[in-house]
């Protein structure tokens, strides 16, 4: 009889209630896939289970220092995914947390061309493809060109002692916006010796955005692409044009 009266008590707005949370928590758990958020997420759960058994067993010491951090549990949260909920609201406020849009892919072949080109010639090089979080705030930390993409630009950007070689280029659709930009660093990363400045760089603002980085090596005139703070390493000419085509439809 109560299971009777619940289900009448169930109405539409109950129903919608529910459907909100659960799409909410489904794009929550697709934005944190495959990022460091994952990992925390499982050892904060093992803090949770330790918590209860050391409770269970009579583990007073562990159980009373679990408690006091478990405690401020919000703010324990908001330190320990500081990062990946900053990206979090970024990509919600630029409507990816519910619409996806899908960039042009106008100057993909000759973004190639240029990636190929420098690798061959072991030009050194770092450019940020801007999706549908903003990146105005890194291009505010170069110069500005607002210059239509070709590849003769691009590769005279980053030509050897030339003013703004040693920075990031930012593209918008089929313009580039700045040059010689300053990223966030990777932090955590492995030491590495193939891993210079530039691709730590490039892992460090994929961490925080939905961009996609390339950068050329110019010791070894490899290229690679970092997406979501993960590098994908010594790409030809057909993984390259895979690679990016996959991340830039996502």
């Amino acid at each position: 009889m109560d299971l009777n009266l619940g289900l009448l008590q169930f109405g539409w707005r109950d129903l919608i209630d529910i459907l909100v949370v659960a799409f909410i928590i489904y794009r929550v758990i697709v934005l944190v896939k495959g990022t460091r958020a994952v990992s925390v997420f499982y050892g904060f759960l093992l803090l949770l289970v330790i918590y209860y058994f050391s409770g269970q067993f009579g583990l007073n010491t562990l159980h009373w220092l679990l408690a006091n951090f478990l405690g401020s549990l919000f703010l324990v949260i908001i330190i320990l995914f500081q990062r990946d909920i900053r990206k979090a609201l970024a990509e919600m406020g630029a409507g990816r947390m519910f619409f996806r849009s899908r960039p042009e892919l106008t100057i993909l072949d000759e973004l190639i061309l240029s990636f190929v080109s420098m690798a061959h010639k072991r030009i050194g090089a770092l450019v940020v493809i801007e999706k549908n979080t903003p990146l105005g705030d890194i291009a505010e930390s170069g110069v500005e060109l607002n210059s239509s993409f070709s590849k003769e630009i691009l590769e005279t950007i980053f030509y050897p002692n030339t003013p703004l070689h040693d920075g990031a280029v930012i593209i918008r659709g089929d313009k580039i916006i700045a040059a010689g930009c300053i990223l966030p660093l990777a932090v955590g990363v492995k030491s590495n010796w193939d891993y210079g400045t530039r691709h730590r760089a490039a892992m460090g603002i994929t961490e925080e955005t939905d961009a996609i980085a390339i950068v050329v090596s110019e010791e070894q005139g490899k290229i690679s692409v970092a997406i979501g703070g993960r590098l994908i390493p010594s790409l030809d000419e057909v993984r390259l044009r895979r690679v990016l085509t996959s991340a830039w439809e996502k």
